[in-house]
């Protein structure tokens, strides 16, 4: 167990990935949609609230359109500093990348959570309710994977090439 917690929370980060490669390989991509997620939500005129969350700001009055525009905004917000995080991960400490699936799992579970208790109006599927339920499940074995050491390669091939040998008396070369 404090093996695994020592993964988790290193004393220091630095950029030696230690788990699965699987775990390191998905969290590029993801890395990618969230930046990319984040300035839609900051940048585009209804902030991703209709155009991709299918939330019918047409019947809501300006006001309470605009409130959703900025709330959306805002969210863009707190995706761009996740994404520059798992950007900087990916790029110098990727030693991080395993607590980063942690808060992946979180940050996913938790908005399906809250879609249950709290849900919101929409006229469609928006990809972000698909995400909340399939992103948890993919973070979690991410988690699990990226904590799971990766067999030393040079090892390994040591160990099939001895166990390759054969093995038996020593015999004299006949002179």
């Amino acid at each position: 167990m404090k093996r695994i917690l020592n993964r988790l929370f290193p004393a220091q980060f630095d950029n030696t990935y230690r788990g699965n490669r699987l775990a390191l390989w998905l969290f590029y991509p993801l890395t990618a949609a969230t930046l990319w997620r984040s300035q839609h939500h900051i940048f585009a005129p209804d902030g991703g609230a209709q155009s991709i969350a299918t939330i019918p700001l047409d019947a809501y009055t300006q006001g309470g359109a605009q409130s959703v525009v900025t709330i959306f905004a805002l969210w863009g917000l707190a995706q761009l500093a996740m994404g520059l995080v798992m950007l900087l991960a990916a790029i110098r400490y990727k030693s991080m990348i395993p607590l980063l699936w942690l808060f992946i799992l979180l940050e996913y579970g938790g908005r399906k959570l809250v879609g249950i208790y709290k849900p919101l109006e929409t006229i469609g599927t928006a990809p972000g309710a698909t995400a909340a339920t399939i992103l948890p499940i993919i973070a979690a074995l991410m988690l699990v994977l990226a904590l799971w050491p990766e067999r030393d390669r040079a090892n390994s091939r040591a160990t099939r090439a001895h166990a390759n040998m054969q093995v038996g008396p020593a015999t004299k070369p006949a002179i």
